[in-house]
């Protein structure tokens, strides 16, 4: 792996809040994502399941993560990992995987056997316990267009053991998962440690008659040359009008003097995802109407982090942003003041400028898995990224930075990132 050995009592105390949260007499399931084909005989780069990352550290397919809790056979049968072994053949065609003994310092759990070990005994195991958690994706944003290998093998438990009561392990990831812990939040500062490294280098290096996707590829090598795993996500580099196609992802358009360039992107580093949105002027110098609106959306986005505190919710929250929204829209001379007042409550103005939501959960999911409906609480991380996008102006302006949710004012774990006008002229004039 590229990052640093991670701590196994990040896992262990993970699996001890899910057990906790486990019917009793039951057993858990988890499997490794597919490697998933990407033509002829090769495949995409590899993706661990964010959930049994979560519970394990294994970043390796083809594993199985058994948990009995309250397994009679012996404690030695209450956490199990099953993995692919590997060989000299393996060895030579694919290179490392796993020991038992690496997978067990890794996850720290003693019990590791090989995949064509598993049955009988996860069969006696199973027949043990009255319940059985599967896990499915209840990601809301999720589109699936093929079952994953969780689910396939739910279905085959299904079919075989009809018998037995069968549960979902999602709604116990969602309570986990919003919580980070300091394992976490150290794994996330350091995505977002590299994705700084990232921007200082595009303020370095951008310049008029560069295109898109050379900004990308400098984004792309401090990733790499830091142990980076590469994007968390498809990234947006978008230049003049582009960067009011709130989804850009061609990257593929020359940048010229006088345009912004809106850049949002964010390094993965460990499985964990950071998210950055910046937006600079293409030749080092904002336009007095470009520096008004960059900063109207600073100002609504340090507005909006301080209402990322205990006992808030997303719903009222975003109502707010959206209120301070239109209050620098009309000062922009984008709305008018009367019509703002007499609007529909349901379909309030600033949204022509403004379309999307502010904030979202962070962690080993850029959009991570969360309950949507609940109080803010210390641990939780959040985007906060408001927006304003101009088309008839060719402006679009986003900043976004990751916060951590405390019991007083919010952690940015993007301090350090380079944020306001003068700061953002003097980096990107210090190359000329």
């Amino acid at each position: 792996m590229k990052y640093d050995k991670i701590n196994s009592n990040l896992f262990k105390e993970n699996r001890a809040r899910f057990v906790a949260q486990m019917k009793p007499n039951s057993i858990a399931i988890i499997h490794s994502n597919d490697m998933m084909s990407r033509n002829g005989d090769t495949h995409f780069a590899y993706r661990q399941s964010s959930d049994l990352f979560y519970l394990t550290g294994l970043d390796q397919e083809e594993v199985i993560l058994v948990l009995y809790p309250d397994c009679p056979r012996g404690n030695q049968f209450k956490e199990i990992v099953f993995t692919k072994a590997t060989n000299e053949h393996i060895a030579v065609w694919e290179g490392y995987k796993y020991t038992k003994e690496d997978a067990s310092q890794t996850a720290g759990i003693s019990t590791v056997f090989w995949l064509d070990e598993q049955q009988p005994l996860l069969n006696e195991l199973i027949l043990l316990a009255e319940r059985i958690y599967v896990n499915t994706n209840e990601n809301d944003r999720a589109v699936l267009d093929y079952p994953s290998r969780d689910v396939r093998h739910a279905l085959a438990l299904k079919k075989e053991y009809v018998g037995h009561h069968f549960e979902r392990a999602q709604p116990i990831f969602k309570n986990l998962r919003m919580i980070k812990s300091s394992y976490e939040i150290d794994l996330m500062q350091k995505a977002c440690d590299i994705t700084n490294s990232a921007f200082r280098r595009v303020l370095a290096t951008t310049q008029p008659g560069m295109t898109e996707y050379e900004v990308e590829a400098n984004i792309i090598y401090e990733f790499t040359r830091q142990g980076s795993s590469g994007h968390a996500y498809t990234p947006i580099i978008a230049g003049g009008s582009n960067a009011c196609v709130l989804h850009y992802i061609a990257n593929d358009q020359v940048l010229k003097a006088g345009d912004l360039i809106l850049m949002d992107f964010g390094a993965e580093y460990a499985n964990y995802a950071a998210d950055l949105s910046r937006t600079i002027p293409v030749n080092g110098r904002f336009t007095p109407r470009q520096k008004a609106v960059y900063n109207a959306v600073l100002r609504v986005k340090r507005a909006a982090e301080n209402l990322l505190v205990v006992g808030n919710n997303l719903a009222d929250y975003h109502k707010e942003v959206g209120r301070i929204m239109e209050s620098e829209l009309i000062n922009l001379g984008l709305l008018n003041k009367d019509a703002v007042r007499h609007q529909n409550p349901s379909r309030p103005l600033y949204k022509k400028y403004f379309m999307h939501g502010t904030s979202h959960h962070l962690g080993l999911d850029v959009h991570d898995l969360c309950h949507r409906y609940v109080d803010f609480a210390p641990g939780m991380v959040f985007t906060c990224e408001p927006g304003i996008y101009i088309p008839e102006e060719n402006i679009g302006i986003r900043i976004e930075d990751d916060l951590v949710v405390t019991n007083g004012k919010p952690l940015n774990l993007m301090a350090d990132i380079p944020i306001e006008v003068e700061e953002i002229e003097l980096l990107m004039q210090a190359k000329v």
